[in-house]
């Protein structure tokens, strides 16, 4: 079974950078898709990005030109790179990986910016 571990979650103030990792383990297959949702109180869970074992990537609009997502394939984990960030990037952060039919999610970790 697959495991994903996240960290790098915290409190930053607005402006500020943080950079999430998530490493997976167990029965994964080198091609697959790795990504990052979020979920604020009150809303639904939103993806923020993803990225392929090619290395292909997509954003949601409201993070493009912030945050950058990138693997290492080697280590079987993604990161996701916040800049510039945003009170309303205030969220619980979970790594999702996705194999044809089958996706697994990480605990989340907080992330609270401060304005």
């Amino acid at each position: 079974q697959v495991q994903l571990v996240e960290s790098g979650g915290g409190l930053v103030q607005a402006g500020g950078s943080l950079r999430l990792s998530c490493a997976a383990s167990g029965s994964i297959f080198s091609i697959n898709i790795m990504g990052w949702y979020r979920q604020a109180p009150g809303k639904q869970r939103e993806l923020v990005a993803a990225i392929t074992s090619g290395g292909s990537t997509t954003y949601a609009d409201s993070v493009k030109g912030r945050f950058t997502i990138s693997r290492d394939n080697a280590k079987n984990t993604v990161y996701l790179q916040m800049n510039s960030l945003k009170p309303e990037d205030t969220a619980v952060y979970y790594c999702n990986l996705v194999v044809i039919g089958l996706q697994y999610w990480g605990q989340g970790t907080q992330v609270t910016v401060s304005s």
